[in-house]
């Protein structure tokens, strides 16, 4: 039903092109510039006397007024601090596009303040400007600016992504790109690759980077030859803040904000010296916890209640412009920002379930033991979970600009710091087993089996800091040479760019208990872990360098049709370091001669509280696997714009890409791992696991972009990319997130992805503002890589490349300003996109080996991580004369692929997805004054559960795997700007 529906949907959008495409009609375009300094002009108005319309002209001066009918008419240039100009006479064509470029001089008589546009801003922030980047981009792209961030309550650039067509946000805030996740993503910040200290994966955190300090955010979802390669779903760039346009400014933000599920209560989960500084940072009072073997340990061992934070954040920024000289300016903008946020839930779930043979119903999962042998665990969880961060940091900016030349320096600085404090209780097992059992009475059931099924108390402290940091230097040059034939004066852009990534774990610490009736609590340790006790401190650091360079020469043109094209090469360079340090402590196993300590008491009294006052020495474990890591990208790229008529260009080029992946294990005595198709695990020896990849690609790309008449463009193209391998993936490190957790082992063998990327999009502008547009893409992969299931004498997870995979979709996208259709409506506004996803992978021959032998013979299925749909509705509305700004904004993301099926102590596990669920977020701005305005905004009004299921044909119904709720936000901020 679902590709029906698109399908009549796309047939609708190509009627109405068809039918544009018939009108009379032409358009106006072109650039206005300074006379007197030569540089483009941004905000002025053209206006069209005798129609009446009218437009602004963008970032870089251009503008297009659309859908004139034939004819002769009167163009109006005007802008703040210019004098008007007029143009007579000017011919609009059918189906042609009438060039007509003005430069305006200022008006010093008559203006307070004389303000050039600096050219070195990296974007707008005006939906207007964006939106005429969007038609001009050489790729498909979408763009959400300041001012609609604003409008939508969003906080930083993951709620940013997640108002783009075809765009969402995992749980770890990485981007989701038309179905395909961070590996499939090049995540940029002005145009620059990030490092990443993130341990299980390479892309950026998008929630490092707040709204304070974001222009723009721009999603590319065509490859380019000036991409990087594996920008297969797209390229999410970060555009930040860049120089002012404008003379020195003062502008600052207050806010205070609410959770229905964490202000005011006096139960928030987190432990004896948990928490967070207002500085962001733990104050030294957490290092190494173990430099001597068998020293006694400090700090809390579990989790204890306390009163919840208070949430606040602020933000400050100033800037300006300056005039050194005629045609030399001088910019600067700089801004510090802070926020802290909590959150808590107390009614989470977290169970495993399996199907012991065909025809039977999902029973839970056991471990340590089976239900014959009446002594096992069981996976039932009920989840508590609180988490209070601190994310603070700076953004500074310095410009130097003349008529041909413009430098920029960029610096910021992000930091992190959350503290997690986790509780997991199994008492529904017992309950599941023997239905009616009450501890308290043992006349009821499961009583003659205390270790059936036993209650099981996991408790997990977590507190991290992350930091980024980048200085970026760019210029753009238009060459001094003078021009030759159709060949204008060649561009150079350039930059360098140095960035550090950081992680700091200083005392991660994880304990695990089983009680029986008898009230005695007793060790509980992971399966996998056997020789580890069930107390685990961690001690683990982080470390990501990045150099990056980067030059392309730009020479534009202008052919036989007097149309302007170019032609562009380049060469970029990304080199990455990585640092993975790690030490385990735990109070080991006891020999024969001294059996494993008990604690007597109820189960509502918790072992973790006394542990501290009881003899454990808790000394270093010799598991570990450091490692060193470099990861080297090189390329050269060559492109070439060609306008092959007036209404249509072809774009294409290649790119030459080199990547190597270099990975130096160093493992500690007693480390072990499962080497390739082996099915025990060995003796880790140093350099027995290395990696050493490389790979050299060629990619390249085509697309054609025609336009048949103004308000209607299609696109079309082809392109071929790459997906890489991480660091993670490629080390021998058995990773578990608490005790009887997950585990996650890597692949040494594991190759990179190929993809073949089709796309075609088609817009329509009915009028300046307006947008009606339908995409269709389709991507072909080379052996995708995808999580499976594993088991030898436990289940584990583990990277694979599937043979292959395919991923298609359709995307739907309006915008309208009413009150160009409907006067009295002026200042409403509604926007919506649709994105409809299909995806399937072709399982590995081992897989289906493996699922046949528990008879369920599958060998397809959905690719993890592709969403089946994406909806985005918003409606804004400005209120003339009081200036009130109210928004609301509706999300629905569709179920979502998290792992597929695999096998369990030879039993059959169903595919894990997440559910479908939706946001709803309102937002009210009413200016107080001249300089202040205030601000309410609503988050998460729907409050959906965050729900994971077991779904498959063997199973019929779904069964609950986990959720959560996240609580209502609300919050109140005043801000306001002072101008000088």
């Amino acid at each position: 039903m679902r590709w029906r529906l698109g399908g009549h949907a796309v047939a609708v959008w190509l009627c109405i092109c068809a039918t544009t495409a018939a009108q009379e009609r032409g358009l106006i375009r072109g650039v206005v510039t300074d006379e007197d300094f030569g540089n483009t002009v941004e905000g002025a108005r053209v206006r069209i006397l005798e129609t009446e319309q009218s437009t602004t002209t963008g970032e870089a001066g251009n503008y297009l007024v659309s859908d004139i009918p034939v004819g002769s008419y009167t163009v109006v240039f005007s802008g703040e601090g210019y004098l008007k100009r007029v143009r007579t006479d000017v011919t609009v064509v059918a189906g042609r596009a009438t060039e007509l470029d003005m430069a305006i001089g200022s008006d010093f008589a008559e203006m307070d303040e004389f303000v050039v546009p600096a050219a070195l801003q990296f974007a707008g922030g005006s939906e207007a400007a964006l939106l005429n980047l969007r038609f001009e981009a050489p790729s498909l792209m979408d763009s959400i600016g300041a001012e609609l961030l604003s409008r939508a309550g969003a906080s930083d650039a993951a709620g940013a992504v997640r108002l783009i067509p075809g765009a969402t946000v995992r749980d770890d805030s990485t981007p989701v790109i038309r179905g395909l996740p961070d590996r499939y993503v090049a995540s940029l910040l002005n145009g620059v690759r990030l490092p990443s200290a993130d341990e299980d994966t390479r892309a950026v955190q998008l929630d490092q980077f707040p709204s304070a300090v974001i222009e723009s955010v721009q999603v590319t979802k065509t490859f380019t030859p000036d991409q990087q390669g594996d920008a297969s779903g797209g390229a999410v760039d970060v555009r930040l803040k860049g120089l002012p346009d404008e003379p020195f400014f003062f502008r600052y933000r207050v806010q205070a904000s609410h959770n229905t599920q964490v202000t005011g209560r006096n139960n928030f989960l987190s432990y004896r010296g948990g928490g967070v500084n207002a500085d962001g940072r733990d104050g030294g009072r957490r290092g190494i916890q173990f430099e001597n073997e068998g020293m006694p340990w400090t700090g809390a061992v579990g989790v204890s209640r306390q009163e919840a934070p208070v949430d606040y954040k602020w933000s400050l920024a100033t800037g300006g412009r300056y005039d050194l000289s005629e045609g030399v300016r001088i910019g600067g903008y700089a801004a510090v920002f802070y926020e802290r946020d909590s959150a808590f839930f107390d009614n989470g779930i977290d169970d495993r379930y399996w199907v012991e043979g065909p025809g039977l119903p999902a029973t839970p999962q056991t471990s340590q033991g089976t239900v014959r042998e009446g002594d096992f665990n069981t996976q039932l969880f009920d989840v508590t979970r609180g988490s209070q961060s601190v994310q603070l940091g700076g953004l500074a900016t310095l410009g130097l600009e003349t008529d041909n030349h413009a430098l920029n320096l960029v610096y910021l600085y992000t930091r992190t710091t959350q503290d997690e404090a986790t509780l997991a209780e199994d008492t529904r097992g017992k309950a599941y087993y023997f239905p009616g059992h009450d501890p308290e009475n043992r006349s009821t059931p499961g009583h003659e089996d205390p270790f059936a099924a036993p209650y099981l108390r996991t408790e997990s402290l977590e507190y991290t800091e992350r930091t980024t940091q980048m200085v970026q230097f760019r210029g753009k040059h238009r060459l001094p040479i003078e021009e030759i034939g159709p060949f204008r004066q060649p561009e150079v852009d350039w930059s360098v760019a140095y960035s550090t990534a950081y992680s700091y774990q200083p005392d991660r610490r994880l304990f695990g208990s089983l009680w029986t009736p008898d009230g005695t609590h007793r060790v509980l340790r992971a399966a996998a872990t056997f020789t580890l006790g069930n107390l685990q401190r961690i001690w683990k650091r982080i470390e990501e360098d990045s150099e990056q360079y980067s030059v392309s020469l730009k020479l534009p043109f202008e052919h036989w049709a007097e149309d302007a094209g170019y032609i562009k090469v380049g060469w970029f360079s990304d080199d990455v370091d990585r640092l993975f340090d790690q030490d385990t402590s735990s109070n080991f196993k006891p020999t024969p001669s001294t059996p494993d300590p008990t604690f007597t008491a109820p189960y509502e009294q918790f072992w973790s509280a006394s542990l501290p006052f009881e003899e454990q020495p808790v000394s270093g474990a010799l598991i570990d696997v450091d490692y060193t890591g470099n990861q080297t990208i090189e390329s050269f790229y060559a492109m070439l714009d060609l306008p092959l008529l007036s209404t249509l260009k072809l774009i294409g080029g290649v790119r030459f890409e080199s990547t190597d992946i270099g990975i130096v294990n160093d493992p500690e005595e007693e480390a072990t791992w499962f080497p390739p198709g082996q099915a025990a695990e060995a003796e880790l020896l140093p350099g027995e696991a290395d990696v050493d990849f490389t790979s050299d690609d060629v990619l390249p790309s085509i697309s054609a972009v025609f336009t048949p008449t103004s308000p209607l463009t299609v696109r079309a193209s082809y392109n071929e990319t790459v997906a890489r391998q991480t660091f993670r993936e490629l080390t021998p490190i058995l990773q578990q997130e608490f005790l009887g957790g997950p585990i996650f082992i890597d692949n040494p063998d594991l190759q990179m992805a190929e993809l073949k990327n089709y796309d075609l999009r088609l817009d329509y502008t009915p009028y300046d503002g307006g947008l009606f547009s339908a995409s269709w893409f389709y991507k072909d992969i080379k052996g995708p890589i995808e999580f499976v299931q594993r088991v030898f004498t436990f289940d584990f997870t583990t990277p694979v490349n599937y043979p292959k995979g395919t991923l298609q979709g359709f995307e739907f996208e309006t915008r309208h300003d009413i009150g160009n259709l409907w006067e009295p409506m002026a200042g409403l506004a509604l926007g919506a996109n649709a994105t409809f996803i299909d995806s399937e992978v072709t399982l590995s021959q081992q897989e289906i080996d493996d699922l046949e032998m528990v008879q369920a013979p599958i060998r397809t299925r959905d690719a993890t991580g592709a969403p089946e749909r994406l909806y985005n509705i918003y409606i804004t509305y400005d209120v003339p004369v009081v200036d009130t700004q109210v928004s609301l904004f509706y999300t629905i993301t569709g179920d979502t692929l998290v792992t597929g099926a695999g096998i369990a102590d030879i039993n059959f596990v169903p595919s894990v997805y997440a559910t479908q669920f939706d946001t709803l977020n309102f937002n009210l701005s009413q200016p107080l004054g001249d300089h202040t305005r205030l601000q309410f905004r609503a988050r998460n009004l729907t409050n959906p559960s965050i729900q994971q299921v077991y779904r498959s044909g063997y199973i019929g119904h779904d069964i609950a795997r986990s959720s959560f709720t996240r609580g209502i936000d609300f919050s109140l901020s005043v801000g306001g700007e002072l101008r000088f």
